[in-house]
């Protein structure tokens, strides 16, 4: 009995990596923090701007491009709370996440930036003069930064 428990609980763990493999993956060089839903909608009840969070979401909508000076892919995710986020990510200073879908988890670490819609990330990469705090996205596994 005790040993198809440890099996079944073992299929269960393989099956969330499988599934939600950013619920399991460290992201470089961060330490923890609060979670997203709580950093997120405290800064937006205060109508705070420049306020570094990490956390994680989900794909409700894919937007296009913006390719208007610094090009940035553009998407939309629901935390766990229904809050949800237009995320911002630099594509000329970090990679392009080519195969996001709807549905799919994002991990994030970013400025959060407040607007009467829910807010933007920003700052989801790198920064090539190191003045401002290194963020990333992370999705399937892989780290864009």
């Amino acid at each position: 009995m005790r040993k198809s428990v440890y099996i079944a609980a073992l299929f269960g763990l393989a099956y969330l990596l499988v599934q939600t493999p950013e619920l399991f993956e460290q992201a470089p060089d961060s330490a923890p923090q609060a979670s997203s839903t709580e950093q997120v909608s405290e800064a937006y009840a205060q109508q705070q701007s420049k306020v570094q969070v990490r956390g994680q979401g989900v794909v409700i909508k894919l937007l296009p491009d913006d390719t208007k000076g610094s090009r940035h892919q553009k998407f939309i995710l629901r935390l766990s709370d229904g809050h949800t986020l237009l995320v911002a990510h630099n594509i000329d200073l970090a990679p392009r996440i080519d195969d996001l879908r709807v549905k799919d988890y994002v991990g994030f670490m970013g400025e959060y930036e407040w607007n009467p819609q829910g807010g933007v990330l920003h700052w989801t990469h790198h920064d090539p003069g190191g003045r401002h705090p290194g963020g990333w996205l992370s999705h399937n596994g892989k780290t864009y930064q």
